[in-house]
């Protein structure tokens, strides 16, 4: 007797119960690579930070503006190699809940600034060329089925009025990681349009710098030459400030650790109640096995086999819906910039799956491999 043809009829013996105890692995693993892809949208907003890079903020609140000159005095310091000026604009496209990130920046700067995000020449060309142009990811185009040349109506709300861009460019991510969900238009179109109380400002400072390793020398620096004077600031590495950004939404790593617990944990109970079951039912076939020469051994693998199998089969389903949505580009209503399910995440939902089974089959495979042959065969 061949042993893949006993684990199937097994495995098919009751059919309602396998397909249940399956449907319980693919919930579970599909919860499961939600919760990885949320708590990976969390982590990749700092992974796709540039190393080379600081933010400059106001030291008395990230809302509160910088002046344009300190551009220059930025570009002073020794080992600052590159200075752009970004404002968040905060307009509403058609309806509120249609959030995503709007900045006004520096065209003449912003290629240089940030090399990850791949734009063709020609679309580039014709952005700067337009003063109200605007330049989207292509996560963000692919959610409203926006295309070149198409005329986006934004409602101001830190700057009032109706504002409408040209679709000139479209830019996609080097890294899975890199932000492809944002909207970015001139500074130079802004200054035209914005209240006079706004003028010579910008909402906050990027800055490159020619060795990441000075890092933390020009942030010190930087906050000691504006120390004292009207408009001090605050700087960081964009790590650090994407990092300190995300904890303000709370813990999400434990939130989303304590979740997967219970669900595994649960899974792990439901699965091994269901084996248990399975092998009490066919203590007689299970020694009639032993009776006729298997070995113990051999009963051992065929339950762990049968658990193994069931467990596999769920997780693979359950991680494949949940890659499926990760490739559908969504984005959580803009919250969240980046959804993906990494290759990391599902090797380690494999692994959990693997050992949950193992451990769901492995007390009922232990009991049908000591079975007692004639007591076993006396029960009915």
């Amino acid at each position: 007797m061949k042993f893949f043809p006993l684990l199937l009829a097994n495995l098919l013996r009751k059919k309602i119960r396998t397909v249940l105890t399956v449907g319980s692995f693919a919930v579970a693993l599909f919860l499961f690579g939600l919760l990885a892809i949320v708590r990976g949208a969390f982590n990749q907003e700092g992974e796709g930070a540039g190393t080379d890079r600081l933010v400059v903020l106001n030291r008395v609140s990230m809302i509160q503006p910088l002046p344009i000159a300190y551009r220059e005095r930025l570009l002073r310091i020794p080992g600052v190699k590159l200075v752009t000026g970004q404002s968040w604009f905060g307009g509403v496209y058609q309806d509120e809940r249609n959030f995503f990130a709007q900045y006004a920046t520096d065209d003449g700067t912003f290629r240089a600034m940030f090399p990850e995000y791949v734009i063709s020449d020609p679309q580039w060309q014709a952005y700067v060329a337009d003063r109200e142009g605007a330049l989207v990811g292509a996560a963000l185009a692919r959610r409203f089925n926006w295309k070149i040349g198409d005329r986006i109506p934004l409602k101001g709300t830190i700057y009032g009025g109706s504002w409408e861009f040209n679709l000139r460019a479209i830019y996609q991510g080097r890294r899975p990681q890199d932000d492809t969900s944002s909207f970015f238009f001139h500074h130079k179109y802004l200054d035209e349009r914005e209240a006079p109380y706004w003028k010579g400002l910008v909402g906050y400072y990027e800055v490159q710098v020619a060795n990441p390793d000075d890092a933390g020398r020009i942030v010190q620096q930087i906050d000691e030459e504006f120390a004292n004077s009207p408009w001090e600031t605050r700087t960081s590495t964009e790590k650090t400030f994407l990092a300190s950004f995300m904890r303000q939404v709370g813990n999400i790593s434990f939130l989303i650790r304590s979740i997967g617990a219970v669900v595994f944990f649960t899974l792990l109970l439901v699965s091994g109640n269901t084996m248990a079951t399975a092998v009490r039912e066919r203590v007689r076939e299970l020694a009639v096995l032993k009776a006729i020469g298997f070995s113990d051994r051999f009963v051992l693998d065929l339950v762990l086999a049968e658990a193994l199998w069931v467990a596999i089969l769920g997780g693979a389903v359950g991680l494949a819906l949940a890659k499926w949505i990760s490739l559908k580009g969504l984005s959580v209503g803009g919250i969240l910039t980046v959804f993906y399910l990494s290759p990391l995440a599902i090797a380690a939902g494999i692994g959990l799956t693997v050992l949950v089974g193992m451990t769901a089959g492995l007390w009922p495979a232990l009991s049908a491999m000591r079975l007692n042959i004639v007591n076993s065969l006396r029960k009915v």
